[in-house]
């Protein structure tokens, strides 16, 4: 009688077959989760002014606008003036509304100006819009913060 022992099934199937690899697809799913997250409130936190970075005047009545078609108007600090966001001469600036009066059925011009910029340049804005024909003129603010 011989008193050798036979490996046992399992040892043999693990020799002769290697184990593979698995995915794990639960971890993936919540880095996929996190990402899609992340990218949802950063998008939700975007500044959707389609002019340049100014810091409006504070009011304490405001209505939301509808932006949808507009054409943002910056005026900074030092009274320079931006078609959304392109710098722009005063006599560029013209003739820019003229052609957007002409091209836009319904022209919508939202002027965003600096709490810091002159009134005199804020009404030679509004004067030449209107000047173009164009009546849909909003002035952007933001809300006054409570004290």
């Amino acid at each position: 009688m011989s008193t050798t022992a036979k490996p046992s099934t399992a040892a043999t199937f693990e020799a002769d077959h290697p184990k593979k690899a698995r995915i794990e697809i639960i971890p993936l799913i919540d880095v996929i989760f996190f990402l899609l997250a992340t990218f949802v409130l950063f998008t939700l936190s975007l500044n959707k002014s389609g002019g340049i970075a100014v810091k409006l005047p504070a009011v304490e009545t405001s209505e939301p606008r509808d932006s949808h078609g507009a054409v943002t108007v910056s005026i900074t600090p030092e009274g320079t003036i931006a078609w959304d966001k392109e710098m722009m001469t005063l006599d560029d600036f013209i003739l820019r509304l003229q052609a957007y009066k002409l091209v836009e059925p319904d022209p919508i011009i939202l002027v965003n100006g600096d709490e810091g910029a002159m009134f005199s340049h804020m009404r030679y804005v509004i004067d030449e819009i209107r000047k173009a024909g164009i009546p849909k003129v909003h002035i952007e603010t933001r809300i006054a913060s409570s004290k």
